[in-house]
């Protein structure tokens, strides 16, 4: 990589911020195509957000990624949102186009091209979304247009239950929201076709919890847990074992992060290659299995 006064730069804003996979799977990208773009980790504490984004637009900054705990409180310093930032009120992808600021939000579509990528198709299923946060919020918003029901189960439920009212007035389709109980979990698997753990549970270092009892599990059934450390969750490793189809969080990960690529670039981004450095820095870093 040569940085010259031509490179564009990019980043990522969080705090914490050093256990980010963004740097190492963008930076990835921009190199295999040979683009003259560097990125960047940045910590941006909450008190200092507005002066960051400030700076964004003073030094030119192209693109960002927005991760915890900025996600909301960004949009109010963007000047135009994207549909989708508006439904779900948070953004994850920043472009500045000559000074103008553009939020988006693509950890939805990286759920949805996660699934597709790996042959599971939504159309007229029924999908079990266990989590109504913002990563699930997100999800929810993406899944709707093409689902045949949606549930999703939260331990608060009425943030459920907002979700699903919020959703369906939007979609008209078939969502509720209820309570994450082992009831009602075991209730909805019985015919459920898809089910997303949209939750942190099982995520390092609590890597022998899980949701969902392996019994529950069933061959038919396509199983996305969108934690990715560990790369094989509980969840993930029970699926599996019961014969289900399991898309590993890293796909969601890639996915989110490349088609922010593609607003930053315009350019298909390298998937594979995206994939291979975020697997390799999770080996590296220690991610179990």
């Amino acid at each position: 990589m040569v940085i010259s006064g031509k490179t564009r730069v990019c980043g990522v804003i969080g705090d914490p911020i050093a256990h980010t996979l963004s740097p190492t799977i963008q930076n990835a990208a921009f190199n295999h195509l040979k683009l003259d773009f560097v990125f960047l980790a940045f910590r941006v504490k909450p008190a200092d957000l507005e002066n960051a984004i400030r700076g964004m637009r003073g030094l030119g900054i192209h693109g960002l990624n927005v991760t915890m705990p900025h996600k909301s409180a960004v949009i109010k310093y963007l000047d135009q949102l994207d549909s989708t930032v508006q439904f779900l009120g948070s953004a994850n992808t920043i472009l500045n186009r000559d000074g103008k600021l553009f939020g988006f939000n693509t950890d939805g579509i990286g759920a949805l091209k996660a699934l597709q990528e790996n042959g599971v198709a939504l159309y007229d299923k029924k999908v079990l979304l266990l989590g109504a946060g913002g990563a699930a919020k997100a999800i929810a918003f993406a899944f709707a247009e093409e689902i045949g029901e949606l549930v999703i189960l939260n331990r608060a439920a009425e943030k459920a239950a907002e979700l699903a009212a919020a959703l369906n007035r939007v979609f008209g389709t078939k969502i509720v929201g209820g309570a994450l109980s082992q009831s009602a979990v075991q209730q909805n698997l019985q015919d459920a076709d898809i089910l997303v753990n949209a939750t942190s549970v099982g995520m390092h270092p609590n890597v022998n919890q899980s949701l969902v009892p392996a019994q529950w599990l069933k061959p038919d059934l396509a199983v996305m847990d969108i934690v990715y450390n560990p790369v094989e969750t509980k969840l993930a490793k029970d699926a599996k074992a019961a014969g289900a189809k399991v898309i590993s969080g890293v796909e969601m990960l890639i996915h989110q992060g490349a088609a922010s690529f593609e607003i930053w670039t315009g350019c298909p981004a390298p998937v594979e290659v995206m994939r291979q450095a975020a697997l390799s820095q999770l080996s590296s870093a220690g991610a179990e299995k």
